[in-house]
């Protein structure tokens, strides 16, 4: 299987939060491909552990398995199905949107409703239409049809969209990506540590329900035990039609490093580390900063003692709807700079990083 040809997996895998099954499956195909001694939590984050010439550090690499989505809350007597969202959803990127309804024995697809502009008034074309009174449309006829089908209250809904490589060869389209890329990116770092030495023990793999409130976060640090985690997920790419020039994050300006968020501030010693990393190796890498929103990491670095983190990932573009974008070639660098980071990071390095000794 090709590289790209795991991502598309990874994208089309239908795996909103609490609901990862088919995402884990991947995850953990792959990582006993590379032999990795395989470590979980007990509400389904799965990791591959593989050591190197030494035990200690040990170095946490998580992406994460959830994608936004929904589930079913409600069936009508007229065989409409009423949701409720599982992460951060806008309300106008919904409407007419395909999706499909994971059952225990099939899958239906369904569209999100909407009236068409002939039947508006013109109040109600001014509206925003609010998610509540959103319900998706499955062409059953009556709440008895739908039972019959097999579909009940509690199952998932699934975004659509299909997996493609746009003309430019570079810019990858597919849901998801927030944050199939992270899972993708782990497994990438985890098979090129694998073909060499590296001074330290890798655990790499990805967490469950980060969308819904970094849970998996909580949980997955008292499996593996790290020393030292690196987060990767994407980051909001800023360079649309009316945004600001100049240092806003883009597709295609290389990785993301995240210097702020809502949920952490990373460790300085081990940001400045990895940014004198990416200048040594000539790796173009950008930077983010954001006082909304939050990552995984926001959970790990506070784990015990703390445990220095930082995430690393890239630029997207319309995340948290059903389609997303990023260049492939930033994913790429990414997982070359992840490589290079932690072949360089052994015991004595990172024993000194989180040394805090107070100055006179």
């Amino acid at each position: 299987m090709s590289d790209m040809e795991l991502l598309k997996e990874l994208t089309l895998a239908r795996g909103v939060s609490g609901y990862e099954g088919e995402v884990r499956h991947i995850m953990l195909r792959e990582l006993k491909r590379i032999s990795a001694k395989i470590v979980t939590d007990h509400i389904g984050s799965v990791f591959g552990e593989k050591e190197g010439t030494s035990p200690s550090p040990r170095i946490l690499l998580a992406g994460h398995m959830d994608e936004v989505g929904f589930m079913v809350k409600e069936i009508t007597k007229e065989g409409y199905l009423r949701f409720a969202t599982l992460g951060g959803w806008w309300d106008q990127v919904l409407l007419s949107q395909r999706v499909s309804v994971v059952t225990e024995k099939r899958t239906f697809t369904g569209v999100i409703g909407s009236k068409p502009p002939h039947i508006l008034t013109p109040e109600e074309r001014k509206k925003v239409y609010p998610i509540r009174e959103m319900y998706v449309d499955i062409g059953a006829k009556s709440d008895e049809q739908v039972k019959e089908w097999g579909i009940r209250v509690g199952d998932p809904i699934v975004p659509v969209c299909p997996f493609e490589i746009l003309p430019d060869r570079d810019t990858i389209l597919a849901k998801a990506l927030d944050n199939r890329v992270g899972c993708y990116m782990a497994i990438q770092v985890l098979k090129e540590l694998a073909k060499a030495d590296h001074p330290n023990t890798v655990i790499a793999g990805a967490t469950v329900q980060e969308e819904v409130g970094l849970r998996g976060a909580v949980t997955s640090p008292h499996a593996v035990e790290p020393d030292i985690a690196f987060v990767l997920d994407v980051g909001v790419a800023e360079d649309g039609p009316g945004s600001e020039k100049g240092s806003k994050p883009r597709l295609g300006g290389g990785p993301l490093i995240t210097f702020l968020d809502a949920t952490m501030i990373p460790h300085l010693r081990l940001r400045d580390r990895v940014m004198e990393i990416a200048e040594e190796l000539n790796i173009p890498v950008q930077v983010e900063t954001m006082s909304g929103g939050g990552t995984d990491a926001g959970k790990i670095h506070l784990f015990r003692r703390g445990v220095p983190s930082l995430v690393v990932g890239v630029a997207a573009r319309y995340i948290h709807s059903h389609v997303s974008m990023v260049s492939r070639s930033d994913v790429q660098q990414a997982v070359r700079l992840l490589v290079e980071v932690i072949r360089r990071m052994d015991r004595a390095s990172v024993k000194n990083m989180v040394r805090f000794v107070e100055e006179a």
